[in-house]
């Protein structure tokens, strides 16, 4: 993003513990702690330099800070447009992922013409991503992760972060295909077939072009020979062999139907998917 690195920087509070100037009947004096000193206004380009350079320490909730910080002091300024995308790219890289998530949001509501849009929306994109759990978790995060990145290439298809997105959506999507291929397994041994059977007809419609589809296309042949339509199962190996022919799972299937010849030229749901 331009290249350009920042330090998050400390959060300025404005402490008026004074009522007025004259109060001195309170008895005693009050001590100001360290996150209440009072507040200074600086110059704008004054205190983006010093979140760039807590960017630069490695410094980032701090920068953060800082970069918000200059907003605040500063609203109409050009570096208050700047501060804030570059905030939320702080907070990015101190981890904070649902800040950086809220700024890049914020910036993308308040300047939706901005050059700077399309970065944005990759932090979120990229926020969520970094939270992609195993597949044996809730993928909500996931799936967050893929709608934040498929607005990015769809809005903005010749950034230069469109690239990265779509290699993070493929990876998003053999995410996905993953888990359904998880619970599709959990309901095959449990001998819930048809349950099984959904599982991994949406891998197959779903997520083509994952590393899941001729696993899943094998789980489909024991699926349906279990439920006794084996006439599908031939079909579904058929599909199988054809895409995948030297794939370890086509030499599964074909043993499971005993050397049966597999049918050639005969479509189903699943055939239709696939350049026969």
């Amino acid at each position: 993003m331009d290249g350009r690195t920042a330090l998050p920087l400390r959060a300025f509070w404005a402490l008026w513990l004074l009522v007025g100037m004259g109060t001195a009947g309170l008895g005693g004096c009050t001590t100001l702690t360290q996150e209440e000193e009072k507040y200074v206004e600086r110059p704008a380009e004054e205190l983006y330099d010093r979140a760039m350079a807590l960017l630069a320490g490695k410094e980032f909730v701090k920068a953060a800070k800082a970069f918000e910080e200059v907003e605040r002091q500063h609203p109409y300024s050009r570096l208050a447009v700047k501060s804030e995308i570059m905030a939320a790219y702080a907070y990015y890289q101190a981890a904070d992922y649902d800040a950086a998530v809220a700024a890049a949001e914020r910036f993308i509501d308040l300047h939706p013409g901005h050059r700077d849009v399309p970065y944005a929306q990759y932090l979120i994109g990229i926020s969520y991503y970094e939270q992609i759990s195993d597949v044996g978790r809730d993928q909500g995060m996931t799936q967050k992760a893929l709608d934040a990145l498929t607005t990015l290439v769809r809005r903005f298809p010749e950034s230069e972060y469109a690239r990265d997105a779509r290699l993070k959506i493929d990876l998003v999507h053999d995410h996905l295909a993953g888990k359904e291929m998880e619970v599709g397994r959990f309901y095959q041994r449990r001998g819930e077939y048809v349950a099984a059977v959904n599982r991994f007809r949406t891998v197959v419609e779903k997520y083509q072009t994952t590393t899941h589809v001729p696993e899943a296309l094998h789980r489909l042949v024991e699926c349906y020979l279990a439920l006794g339509l084996e006439e599908e199962a031939r079909r579904t190996a058929a599909v199988l062999g054809y895409n995948f022919p030297n794939d370890k799972w086509y030499a599964r299937s074909y043993a499971l139907l005993q050397g049966k010849p597999l049918p050639e030229g005969e479509r189903s749901w699943l055939s239709s998917l696939w350049p026969f």
